[in-house]
């Protein structure tokens, strides 16, 4: 690597931790408040709209989704997000991380407002525009992860890195919770305006027709977030790793650093030329990049997918798992939006004492114990309480018993955010080179989100197929598979971005080509 290039990384690797940092976790992270909002915003309506959609006349019990479309529903923003994250990795890689972050945020907006909207005449019409646009909301998520990883982690120095992508990941926590908090108001306003009977007493009245404006509300909700930070996200200059590595102009880097970062470059004279390429430059389908970093992108991808079969199952079917022990109460005694409101305060009550806070944990102690304790932690936790749910399932069925199993089931929650869940956000970021780095973090995105096509998909027919208690068993096999596949993840605590990718190692070798020398002069603020 060029000396010129390596003392402008040198510069962002020792920059004191300053407003610009904080901000940048603000713009990115919002993206994932966004993100987690609308991804789990959906389980929260689902049942409304099987009452809405799907009642049958002289029925016992209230409408509900059929298994097909249920499962199209939860899972369908999974599949756009797993092709998001691969296009958007790989256009991030191609074009810079700014050029194509503002795309993102804007099929987002578009595709939430158009979520609400679905129209059509016959239920299944309804289900299908809902279902179109929920892919494209996806593909926009998709884009996110690996493009917001890849900015903080290169805006980032190297003593706080994993804190401050971490503390990006760690947005989505809010949003989950913004979701059950926002169905909660959203819901009690409509149940205070419209009262209506339980279903066993009055079965057409129990939905009034207001309700569907409801579902409609919560997913536009999620909109106004995007929306908001979208000046800011564009403001962003691309990230000095980027220009200095990727597209080799030095010149330009340490312009763009010194514009938002407390660091003084001087530059003399360009040292590498705009989109000059070196012999070194491996693609991604390469026997070079298999032998150095293939190990890494299976650990990186085999961890995300593992975990998030586990995750999301746990989070789009908690409502189930909560009615199988009786938290929430049997839905013929509740009317439409009563049953919204039960689910939703039972997610705002799982994000709040167990989601949130594990993510925090992370933030706060991932610079301190590194990323490899932390996840290889979280697997076991994750293991350890989902047999002891699993083994003796009866026994928490009990009324008496039912406190502990909400315990027990939030400390799952808790320990796969201070573990797996967001550590294997965080690593994809800080292993692989500059001009594959936001490409191998999307690959790795996008095998946890077909993991949680897994879980969207699969848990709902596992639960009505094997029932609840195996279903848990095999999440707990699941997470101590995670636990033997973190042993492929590097450790990349304290160590600058170019030494654990290997950029240093594989580019000194050309540092006088040409006769090019250093030439720039760095202060650090």
């Amino acid at each position: 690597m060029p000396k010129d290039n390596l003392n402008v990384l040198n510069a962002l690797d020792g920059a004191k931790t300053q407003w610009y940092h904080f901000t940048a976790i603000i713009i990115a992270g919002m993206g994932f408040f966004t993100d987690a909002y609308d991804l789990f915003c959906i389980s929260l309506v689902t049942k409304l709209l099987g009452r809405i959609y799907y009642h049958k006349a002289g029925s016992s019990t209230p409408g509900s989704l059929p298994s097909n479309v249920a499962a199209a529903v939860n899972g369908v923003a999974f599949c756009g997000t797993l092709t998001g994250q691969l296009f958007f990795g790989w256009l991030g890689d191609k074009l810079g991380r700014k050029r194509v972050y503002g795309i993102t945020l804007l099929l987002m907006v578009i595709c939430s407002l158009a979520s609400g909207l679905s129209f059509g005449r016959h239920p299944n019409d309804v289900m299908a525009t809902l279902c179109f646009f929920r892919f494209w909301l996806g593909f926009g998520i998709g884009g996110d992860y690996p493009l917001s990883a890849t900015i903080m982690s290169e805006y980032a120095n190297k003593k706080t890195r994993g804190a401050f992508i971490a503390a990006v990941f760690a947005m989505q926590g809010f949003g989950i919770l913004a979701g059950g908090m926002v169905a909660i108001i959203v819901s009690g306003a409509f149940k205070a305006q419209y009262p209506s009977p339980p279903y066993f007493k009055n079965p057409n009245g129990s939905t009034v027709p207001e309700a569907d404006y409801v579902w409609r509300i919560i997913l536009m909700f999620g909109a106004v977030p995007a929306l908001l930070t979208y000046y800011w996200r564009m403001k962003m200059p691309e990230t000095a790793r980027y220009t200095a590595l990727v597209a080799k102009d030095a010149k330009q880097a340490a312009a763009d650093m010194s514009k938002v970062l407390q660091v003084d470059l001087e530059e003399e004279r360009q040292l590498e030329k705009p989109g000059e390429k070196r012999g070194n430059d491996f693609g991604l389908f390469t026997t070079k990049f298999l032998s150095k970093h293939g190990l890494h992108l299976l650990g990186t991808a085999s961890t995300w997918f593992l975990l998030d079969i586990a995750f999301y199952s746990q989070n789009l079917f908690q409502k189930d798992i909560f009615s199988a022990i009786g938290w929430i109460p049997k839905a013929k005694t509740m009317n439409a939006l009563e049953e919204v409101y039960s689910i939703a305060r039972a997610q705002t009550l799982i994000a709040l004492f167990s989601t949130v806070p594990g993510y925090w944990f992370t933030v706060a102690l991932i610079d301190k114990m590194g990323r490899f304790r932390i996840q290889l932690m979280g697997f076991f936790f994750m293991t350890l309480f989902m047999f002891a749910l699993a083994i003796p399932y009866h026994h928490w069925t009990l009324p008496n018993n039912r406190i502990g199993f909400v315990i027990m089931y939030s400390l799952t929650f808790f320990f796969s955010n201070f573990g797996p869940n967001a550590t294997t956000f965080v690593v994809p970021a800080e292993i692989f080179p500059a001009r594959l780095r936001s490409t191998c973090h999307g690959i790795s995105a996008a095998s946890g989100k077909a993991g949680a096509m897994v879980g969207a998909f699969g848990f709902l027919y596992a639960a009505d197929a094997i029932g609840v208690q195996k279903s848990l068993i095999i999440l707990g096999v699941i997470s101590l598979l995670g636990m033997l596949f973190t042993f492929l993840v590097p450790e990349s605590k304290g160590k600058s971005l170019e030494e654990m990718s290997g950029e240093v190692e594989q580019e000194n070798g050309n540092q006088t080509q040409g006769g090019r020398q250093s030439s720039t002069e760095i202060r650090i603020a």
